[in-house]
């Protein structure tokens, strides 16, 4: 039984990810090894991005799911040991029939005993437009609940291999009803 889940877990990841192939700039082993080799020569192209995360909490969509905790989670106000799988909507404007331009997927992890710390991984993966295909990795550490945080760009690919910088996270709306929070996302990063 464990395998033939493990195998159809492979398989959805695979057939996932194929579709991003024929986007983004050809990855052949010659197209690769040509890319490097004038790697020397290329200048860094700067880049600043400007979109919006939907989070949803609550309602049939939810966009970010607990997945595991540690035995003592629920004793420590802190919530250490608790783990949120997100996959979200990048969209280009704070309302909810903005146009949708890709998906933040990724990990939130409660990583301090002390406090409310959390441990963000997330890869920005572009769906439409001009860099369809192509993604940013962040990660980074939410410690305090303030409006403004700043996350590294440690990575990308396709249109933004190589991309360094940093961005900007600012909760742009709560909703208190629901719990579903906007945050406007402010990229600046440097690329080859």
């Amino acid at each position: 039984m464990a395998t033939k889940w493990a195998q159809f877990v492979i398989l959805a990841i695979l057939l996932s990810i194929a579709p991003l192939g024929q986007a983004i700039p050809s990855q052949t082993e010659e197209a690769v090894d040509k890319w490097f080799k004038n790697l020397p020569h290329a200048k860094p192209k700067y880049e600043k991005l400007h979109f919006f995360i939907h989070e949803l909490v609550t309602g049939p969509n939810i966009t970010i799911v607990p997945v595991a905790k540690s035995n003592f989670t629920d004793k420590l106000s802190s919530r250490f040991g608790l783990v949120y799988v997100i996959d979200e909507p990048l969209k280009v404007g704070a309302s909810p029939d903005s146009e949708t331009i890709g998906r933040v997927e990724g990990l939130d992890v409660s990583s301090s005993k002390e406090k409310l710390t959390m441990l963000a991984a997330f890869n920005f993966v572009v769906t439409k437009g001009q860099h369809k295909g192509s993604t940013l990795s962040v990660l980074g550490r939410l410690a305090d609940y303030s409006d403004n945080h700043e996350f590294p760009i440690l990575g990308g690919s396709g249109d933004f291999r190589l991309a360094q910088g940093f961005i900007v996270f600012k909760v742009y709306s709560v909703d208190p009803a629901t719990g579903n929070v906007i945050v406007e996302c402010r990229a600046q990063f440097l690329h080859y």
